[in-house]
């Protein structure tokens, strides 16, 4: 059995500046400056915060062997009738990221208290931070325990505390924040802090991080896709780290992860910009008199919609909008699809371009 095992306090007293770690560093940095001047293309930013978001939702509860489809967790978002198990934990994670976007923005900080309310969301408990001996984590084959994070809920306290610290102290090393990115996600996986949800709560602090470091202004990079793409990389890295002190090819790892889905994200964005501007106009050819820049932009917000999101993002009346949709229907823009007594409306070219994306 693996013996109990407790990081160094941050920051890390160990040379992380070296020629392989400052090059990626500057092609990772290039990458993400790219994605957020693209993103700035997109005049409503929410279109990109919600369709990436639940990408990201789906891709982080897949981590963790929580399967769904795109489809599903579309139709959950109009209806919430017949909803899977699996297709609610991923809801609840869209929630969760949601609630951290909310938190630093109100704060500019991640605190302690807000990485466990974001849990709580996820987990849909108020069991909060270990306070019993046990946790381990376990090789899913053979049932061999591999890695034990600390155990008492005194180390954990003052471990978080620590990473608290880090977080919002910028100035206690001057390392580059994509560097330390890489640290924090590493420290938080090895403290392990909760009995569930600790990979997904981590990736959300990724994305915060970002933006608390000011490389993002709004929340659209995801690493969660890059992770599955490399999972047994991912653990093997972790655990490195953990008994080699293998903190180079870590970060190397993380910021590679960065520079790809940085790129990813960019072609996902021009190619959802290239949709708007190509629905824009085919309506406007066909449906003049119906075309508002705000439908056009409900439409890509929504890539499920109904008549009640009509109703109160545009201030129309209910007859009005269901003739809307009608409408969009019959010249190609949307599909109606009918689930139970509810109706709903497919955005076909974007629900397409999200489900066949790669980031």
């Amino acid at each position: 059995m693996a013996d109990e095992y407790i990081p160094a306090p941050l920051p890390l007293s160990i040379d992380l500046e070296t020629k392989e770690i400052l090059k990626k560093v500057i092609s990772a940095n290039r990458a993400l400056a790219e994605l957020k001047g693209v993103a700035n293309s997109i005049p409503n930013q929410h279109i990109l915060i919600n369709a990436l978001s639940l990408q990201e939702a789906k891709d982080s509860s897949e981590i963790e062997n929580i399967i769904t489809t795109h489809d599903e967790l579309y139709r959950a978002s109009v209806s919430s009738a017949a909803i899977s198990q699996q297709a609610k934990e991923v809801q609840r994670y869209r929630e969760a990221l949601y609630t951290g976007f909310s938190l630093i923005g109100e704060h500019r900080l991640l605190l302690k208290k807000h990485i466990i309310e974001i849990q709580k969301v996820l987990e849909g408990n108020d069991a909060g931070m270990r306070s019993q001996s046990g946790t381990v984590l376990k090789n899913e084959q053979s049932g061999e325990v591999v890695f034990m994070p600390p155990q008492h809920p005194q180390t954990i306290q003052a471990l978080m505390d620590n990473l608290e610290q880090y977080i919002n102290a910028p100035k206690l090393d001057d390392l580059d924040a994509l560097i330390k990115m890489a640290i924090v996600h590493y420290q938080f996986e090895a403290i392990h802090p909760f009995y569930d949800g600790n990979g997904r709560t981590g990736r959300i602090v990724n994305i915060l991080f970002l933006m608390l470091s000011g490389l993002l202004e709004i929340p659209i990079l995801y690493l969660s896709s890059y992770i599955i793409k490399n999972k047994s990389e991912y653990y093997r890295l972790l655990r490195a780290v953990s008994s080699e002190g293998a903190w180079q090819e870590w970060v190397l790892y993380m910021l590679e992860g960065v520079e790809q889905t940085a790129q990813k994200s960019i072609v996902l964005i021009n190619a959802i910009n290239a949709t708007m501007q190509e629905s824009k106009e085919i309506i406007l050819k066909a449906l003049p008199k119906l075309y508002s820049k705000a439908l056009l932009e409900l439409l890509f917000k929504h890539p499920y919609t109904k008549i009640n999101f009509l109703v109160e993002e545009l201030g129309i009346t209910r007859k009005t909008a269901a003739n809307y949709l009608k409408a969009l229907e019959e010249i190609g823009i949307l599909a109606s699809e009918k689930k139970g007594r509810e109706v709903y409306f497919i955005n076909k070219r974007l629900f397409e371009l999200l489900k066949n994306s790669h980031i």
